[in-house]
């Protein structure tokens, strides 16, 4: 009798099959990706970003591909919270696999808004962007003002009784000191992290390639970065920790979980291969398998600093 391996991870309220989730912003709706493989199979289904209205995002160019990365400056363009309820859930919750809606906005009310919204769906949880310009504070991330935080977590833990993971950004100081902040506050999680500012400019023109100027930075050549603050972060909370950066395979995933991410999500891959995912999933499996390890559990946090 073989011995079954036991994938299963919690997050918060939420219950995934496997650790292994899809980036906001790389993954769509989630149903651009169905041709290509199950959905069923995904620990679970992280949207692009959705605010109170829609948004149509920056002007062109909006992506330049990097040594080991590529910067994207899309402006969080997507269709709006009440427009994705009536015409992508209806399709996704058909698959037997969570479903977490990336929440932005320009004022703490907007994030409390559709979070309010998103309370009597199918939607299982929402993973809160809080790298976005303030704009009652000339354009200061969210994420660099604790207070603001603070309002953000607590107005939609009011209402809103489901899971709620803080997405961190990398480019506001002590992402530890934040991570700390968001448990006190109520958060389930935390994600981290999002991607680094950066630009490119064009040698011909001496301009900036991006319309924007500034991007995020991801893929590959953030992934020390990304690890090493779910390393400093998982040793500082006690709410799980979500690793994002520059996973491009089961042994990137490997490295995060045993830093002490519960699960990660994948990004960048997902626009070189878009079966990363399901490949990081087997690969994990038949690691989990080759070495005795009979519950993914077992690793997280396992790292030996001595």
């Amino acid at each position: 009798m073989t011995n079954k391996i036991n994938t299963q991870i919690k997050i918060g309220k939420l219950k995934l099959k496997n650790p292994v989730m899809t980036a906001s912003g790389t993954f769509g709706y989630g149903l651009e990706f169905e041709k290509f493989f199950d959905l069923s199979k995904l620990g679970a289904i992280v949207t692009k970003g959705l605010s109170l209205e829609p948004v149509k995002g920056n002007a062109p160019q909006r992506i330049v591909e990097t040594p080991a990365g590529m910067l994207n400056a899309i402006g969080l363009q997507n269709i709006g919270v009440k427009n994705f309820i009536s015409e992508k859930l209806p399709f996704l919750k058909k698959y037997k696999t969570p479903i977490i809606v990336n929440v932005y906005g320009r004022r703490i009310e907007e994030y409390i808004e559709v979070a309010n919204i998103l309370n009597d769906t199918e939607v299982e949880g929402i993973e809160l962007n809080i790298s976005c310009p303030n704009v009652k504070k000339g354009g200061l991330q969210f994420a660099a003002d604790k207070k603001a935080v603070e309002k953000i977590i607590n107005g939609i833990r009011k209402k809103y009784k489901k899971t709620i993971i803080v997405k961190l950004s990398p480019n506001t100081g002590n992402i530890e000191d934040m991570a700390i902040h968001c448990e006190r506050c109520g958060a389930d999680a935390v994600s981290l992290i999002n991607t680094i500012i950066g630009m490119a400019i064009d040698i011909k023109t001496r301009k900036p390639i991006l319309a924007n100027i500034f991007g995020g930075l991801s893929g590959p050549a953030i992934k020390p970065v990304a690890l090493a603050s779910v390393f400093k972060v998982a040793r500082k909370v006690k709410i799980p920790v979500i690793g994002i950066g520059g996973i491009m395979n089961y042994k990137d995933a490997l490295e995060f979980l045993i830093a002490g991410a519960t699960a990660v999500q994948i990004g960048t891959a997902n626009f070189i291969d878009p079966l990363t995912c399901i490949k990081v999933i087997k690969g994990l499996h038949d690691y989990l398998k080759e070495n005795k390890i009979y519950d993914i559990n077992k690793i997280i946090g396992t790292i030996k600093t001595e």
